[in-house]
């Protein structure tokens, strides 16, 4: 089926002079990596053609990358081709003028839940949308062509989004693909340096999630990043989410959460686990993702404590009726 989804999108790619990828609200590394690697490989493989990202959130912790967007006029989207890359629903779409698009082609590796495109290559069991981008070309070699940089940034978008390929997604298939990207040429020194060395200030914050973070009853992990917080460790909106990274080593607690306020007075959600599903807690909350990392938006304060009263009961139920966790 892949195969044939796969195809699919090559000769959709084909049929168009102009094609326009978009991607999701707030980028992280699938995202960018996906977009921008994917959009690197078409002006490789067909420089007759005019491919761009038309997205202008941006990343800070990819700064280093080089992945700063051109302005587009509106124009040109009316003939143009949309990808849109590792989104879920069209409603995350960070550029919502991909509407004006002739067509649309989703390539994404969430859950399921709105098929907005003529063609949707989903694949849930992929670590990454940049893994489905790498298997796309490998298939393709013949016909696609890949460089450095492009290499580069799919790398980076199965590095980020499969915890260094540590977690339930990555398969031989993962493995397999990230070796074969590999051997195109990628300066590993530098790339983890840049995504893994913090600078002074973040260690900081790191050590304050330490001494302000909780755990429930029964185990889940939570921090709160107020607004004050935010303002008194000078926190982007990336730095502040990652707080939900410091606490996914402690033992016995399978569920971690972040709760990061918004300037909205909305309050951003970070729910990760291991060998406990969390998507369905965060569905009921505005959100979604995958079966262990997702993402939901609270309306009010009071929701917080409420969603860690499932999260915490969910937790228990796990505990109870299962074997072999740590």
């Amino acid at each position: 089926m892949s195969r044939e989804l796969m195809s699919a999108v090559l000769e959709k790619i084909k049929e168009y002079d102009r094609i326009f990828i978009f991607r999701h609200i707030r980028p992280d590394g699938d995202c960018v990596g996906s977009s921008k690697g994917l959009c690197e490989i078409l002006r490789l493989s067909f420089p007759e053609k005019d491919v761009r990202v038309v997205d202008w959130q941006k990343c800070d912790y990819l700064a280093f990358l080089d992945i700063e967007e051109e302005s587009v006029d509106d124009s040109l989207y009316a003939d143009a081709l949309a990808v849109v890359v590792d989104t879920a629903t069209s409603e995350r779409i960070s550029n919502q003028k991909y509407k004006l698009c002739r067509e649309i082609v989703k390539i994404d590796h969430h859950i399921p839940v709105e098929d907005y495109g003529s063609i949707n290559w989903v694949e849930e069991h992929s670590s990454s949308t940049c893994e489905m981008i790498s298997r796309f070309y490998l298939e393709f070699k013949d016909q696609l062509k890949i460089n450095e940089r492009a290499a580069t940034l799919i790398y980076t978008g199965m590095v980020t989004d499969s915890g260094r390929f540590r977690f339930r997604s990555v398969s031989g298939d993962t493995m397999r693909a990230a070796g074969a990207i590999l051997e195109v040429g990628i300066n590993t020194d530098r790339l983890y340096a840049n995504l893994y060395i913090d600078d002074f200030d973040q260690l900081r914050f790191k050590a304050h999630v330490y001494n302000k973070m909780k755990i429930t009853e029964n185990g889940v992990a939570y921090i709160h990043v107020t607004s004050k917080m935010q303002e008194r460790f000078a926190l982007t909106a990336e730095k502040a989410s990652a707080s939900v990274s410091y606490m996914d080593s402690i033992r016995d607690s399978l569920i971690w959460i972040a709760f990061i306020d918004n300037s909205d007075g909305t309050i951003r959600v970070r729910l990760r686990s291991r060998f406990v599903t969390i998507n369905d807690i965060a569905e009921k909350y505005r959100g979604g993702g995958h079966a262990c990392a997702s993402g939901a938006t609270l309306l009010k304060k009071s929701e917080i404590r409420k969603l860690l009263d499932e999260a915490d009961q969910k937790l228990k139920e796990y505990k109870e009726s299962n074997e072999g966790w740590i």
